[in-house]
């Protein structure tokens, strides 16, 4: 790898926020669906040695990510620095207002904000962005205009117009995994390392697929052995000189009793007292419904009759399942979302609770009588372990308000 003199450092101001290259590589990498029981566990059966070091030389804590817990959401806040509010992305999935249909958010076009990596690269580093899922590879890349980006899920299909790279197997050395595996995630971590260790890259985000963890509590072995392997990339990072950082998108929870998931459909629960003037959006939804059938903890609420949005928000609070019902304004000012990619109301589940359409909506059947997902507060606050020390600026904000989306600003401190 390239000799640290060789690399580009020094100051750019991205979204009211200051960063200060160093010079060395910078490895950001998002574990997606990782609760911090998940490391805890991992640590304490042996399976994260260069984890655990990373942490007890560096800084370990918990963070508040971005609401709702989801996917698209986080990656977007983590690559801007700032909450949705800020990025424009709300959901995975929503009403577009101005078409009228409902449609994944993981264009371009929806991003409002620029991003870290389009930052780094135009200061003249080497930037790479490896995602598991090709949904998120897009928008990560907006501006983008020299720098690797890609997808395990394609990596077959790479080239240098669309990536910045030919034949990502190669790299890796492997063929491309099935998108149903933990593999898909170990693969982007190993891309990553690899062109680490090769030079052709120095600002590197790396992030994952939570297929493991939607299946697997984090004490079971698959969980166990899964993260063994991410250790293991860590440490490739670490020892090639990297500044390394690890947050997650959302935690995770069970959502079942006895094998049967527990389950509200919204729509036909506020159809029933309201009449078909009521369209709930799930906003998880996504390309890969086999992890949670589209079932999560945030849904939004559009209304033919806005009017009544403040009792029906009343009427939710009765419902089991919901922790949270809020009107679109409430919602945006609480939440830090964009008041604009919303419906007219929102609700929330409780732990243990997921929130669905309707029962014709969602095949229960696909889940096997296992349903783990995420998208309300419960799986709001997230891992963030940094392998140095917080900088003495920010120490009294991370015993505070650590936010998830903080992870690039604290790779890249500006010195106080």
């Amino acid at each position: 790898m390239n000799d640290s003199p060789q690399i580009a450092s020094g100051p750019f101001r991205l979204n009211g926020r200051d960063y200060q290259l160093p010079a060395c590589p910078v490895v950001a990498v998002c574990i997606d669906g990782c609760a911090d029981e998940y490391l805890s566990s991992a640590i304490a059966h042996g399976h994260m040695p260069r984890l655990q070091q990373m942490a007890a030389s560096g800084f370990r804590g918990m963070a508040r990510g971005a609401m709702p817990s989801f996917t698209n959401v986080n990656n977007a806040a983590i690559a801007c620095g700032g909450p949705p509010s800020l990025t424009g992305i709300s959901g995975n999935f929503f009403l577009d207002p101005d078409s009228g249909e409902e449609v994944m958010m993981n264009s371009p076009e929806y991003l409002r904000a620029p991003t870290v990596f389009a930052a780094a690269s135009h200061a003249g580093r080497k930037v790479a962005v490896v995602t598991a899922k090709d949904k998120l590879r897009k928008f990560l890349s907006k501006d983008l205009e020299a720098g690797i980006c890609f997808s395990s899920e394609k990596a077959n299909e790479t080239s240098m117009e669309e990536n910045g790279i030919e034949d990502a197997e190669a790299l890796v050395g492997r063929s491309t995994p099935e998108v149903y595996s933990g593999d898909l995630s170990l693969f982007a971590m190993e891309a990553g390392a690899a062109l680490l260790e090769r030079g052709e890259a120095d600002f590197l985000y790396l992030t994952l697929s939570d297929y493991v963890q939607h299946k697997h509590t984090p004490d079971e072995p698959e969980a166990l052995e899964f993260y063994a392997g991410i250790d293991a990339v860590i440490g490739r990072c670490l020892d090639a000189g990297a500044r390394v950082g690890v947050t997650a998108d959302h935690g995770m929870n069970g959502k079942t009793t006895a094998g049967k998931p527990n389950v509200l459909f919204v729509e036909d629960e506020l159809r029933a007292a309201f009449g078909a003037g009521v369209r709930v959006i799930c906003t998880i939804t996504d390309p890969y419904v086999v992890h949670h059938g589209a079932l999560g903890g945030f849904v939004v609420v559009h209304l033919e009759d806005p009017s009544l949005a403040e009792a029906i928000c009343r009427h939710c609070l009765t419902l089991p399942g919901v922790a949270e019902a809020l009107p679109r304004e409430a919602a945006a000012a609480k939440l830090e979302l964009p008041a604009d990619r919303l419906g007219d109301l929102v609700v929330l589940s409780t732990r243990n609770w997921v929130l669905g359409r309707s029962a014709e909506h969602h095949d229960l059947a696909m889940l096997g009588g296992v349903l783990r997902s995420h998208g309300s507060r419960y799986e709001e606050i997230v891992p963030l372990i940094l392998s140095e020390p917080m900088p003495q600026s920010q120490l009294e904000n991370a015993w505070s308000d650590l936010r998830s989306f903080d992870l690039f600003p604290l790779l890249c401190p500006v010195s106080s």
